[in-house]
């Protein structure tokens, strides 16, 4: 038997007698808060774990302020207004001997609890038929204790990555957030390849949609409960508004050029309400017209569409909507974009049959027995800075779950144990396949 398929046996037999690790690894993580709450976050005890674990790992850990990466606020690619204190990044490297360098990517922050209906504390990493239960379990804190299992699992059985590998942690990345996925590859942490370990549901991506967030007011004046009729206030213009959305997608679906890793949605490039705010709600508030409406749309996008393209169609459909009903409008509303734009990215086509992509796909079959699909992430994401940015090629790898970014979030853990052995088994390969395929 050739001596790397006995490694790569130990090293699928470790998983397998330290399943139980990765699991508590996974709730001492969602157990440990650390929300994105724009423009401040609440990372840095997650950071301090993952640092401690790393370095006990015999990982080189570098925990950096963003606002000590020389170039960073500079950056065309830099979003302003987020507060970096308490809230460092975090890169832990190991040499190796000379061979391909690999980065094992994700973010440690998650979305806030909300006001959801939870029904299982969201810091507790409660398990129940075979999911585990918490804020993050899915997104991604999964995919990071997989990173760090892999860390462990080296060590364990004495073997020494053949080139660098770094394994990083980075904060805001949430709410269009990017600057720590930007911050760490202008702190010098570049690689041959990157493995984003965010939820692919089993799935290698290679791609990402965009996505742009518009924030759009609508006003109408107002004169009170008395003021001698009902009046209908900013309703109809909401209405009006709501039912041409249609419109707005139609044309998104015939502009929006075609790419593999989504061809087989019926609706590739989609445009959801996600908010309607007209005031407050309750017995506590007083009874009155509306007059004030803010609606959050947010809408996709495929590889190649550019920023000036995306927001001219979105601005001429808005203009020629409220110009077909002067009458409900007194003015234009008020457009805000509140988060950065997020460009959809993939895989040159050069890249999408290389050794990234074939060795991992080689990994995760032996482990699940049938090699994985090869699709687009369904939302955006940090990988276009790995991608478009940087030059490196990247991937996202990682569990299956659900509830994300909603109550109830939850992994798979099943899912998890395949997905951190899978890694195991590419990280390895990474380095000994140099020169191969």
């Amino acid at each position: 038997m050739p001596a790397d398929t006995l490694v790569e046996q130990e090293l699928l037999s470790y998983a397998d007698a330290h399943r139980e690790d990765l699991i508590s690894l996974i709730q001492t993580l969602v157990r440990i808060p650390s929300e994105n709450t724009p423009p401040t976050g609440s990372e840095l005890a997650c950071q301090l774990f993952c640092r401690d674990y790393l370095a006990d790992c015999g990982f080189d850990a570098d925990l950096y302020n963003l606002d000590s990466v020389p170039g960073l606020k500079t950056h065309p690619q830099y979003w302003p207004g987020r507060d970096y204190r308490d809230r460092p990044n975090l890169a832990a490297t190991r040499k190796g001997r000379g061979g391909p360098s690999l980065i094992l990517s994700g973010h440690i922050d998650t979305v806030p609890r909300g006001t959801l209906p939870w029904t299982r504390d969201p810091f507790s990493g409660h398990i129940e038929n075979g999911r585990l239960y918490g804020r993050g379990a899915n997104d991604m804190k999964a995919g990071i204790a997989a990173n760090l299992f892999v860390a462990r699992a080296f060590q364990g059985l004495g073997i020494e990555p053949q080139g660098r590998l770094t394994i990083e942690s980075v904060v805001d990345e949430e709410f269009g957030g990017v600057n720590g996925t930007l911050a760490g590859r202008l702190r010098g942490y570049v690689a041959d390849a990157a493995v984003i370990s965010e939820p692919s549901f089993l799935r290698i991506l290679a791609a990402q949609r965009g996505g742009r967030t518009a924030h759009i007011t609508f006003e109408t004046p107002g004169g009170g409960i008395l003021s001698g009729q009902m009046e209908a206030g900013v309703a109809s213009q909401l209405g009006w508004f709501l039912s041409e959305i249609p419109a707005f997608a139609a044309i998104r679906r015939r502009s929006a050029p075609a790419h593999f890793a989504y061809s087989h949605l019926d609706n590739p490039v989609p445009v959801s309400v996600l908010k309607i705010h007209s005031g407050p709600w309750g017995w506590t508030e007083p009874m009155a017209t509306a007059n004030t409406c803010k609606v959050e749309l947010f809408w996709q996008t495929m590889p190649g569409e550019e920023l000036v393209q995306i927001d001219r169609q979105f601005e001429e459909w808005l203009r020629e909507t409220v110009a077909a009903r002067p009458g409900l409008f007194p003015e234009m509303p008020k457009v805000e974009y509140p988060v950065r734009w997020l460009p959809g990215s993939s895989l040159r086509e050069n890249e999408l049959g290389g050794p990234l992509v074939n060795r991992l796909s080689a990994s995760a079959a032996e482990v699940l027995g049938t090699p994985p699909p090869l699709a687009g992430i369904e939302g955006p994401c940090d990988m276009y800075i790995f991608q478009q940015h940087f030059g490196v090629p990247a991937v996202i790898w990682g569990a299956l779950g659900g509830n994300t970014h909603a109550a109830d979030e939850y992994v798979d853990i099943e899912s998890a144990m395949q997905a951190a052995k899978a890694l195991l088994l590419f990280v390895y390969r990474w380095g000994c396949a140099a020169g191969k395929g």
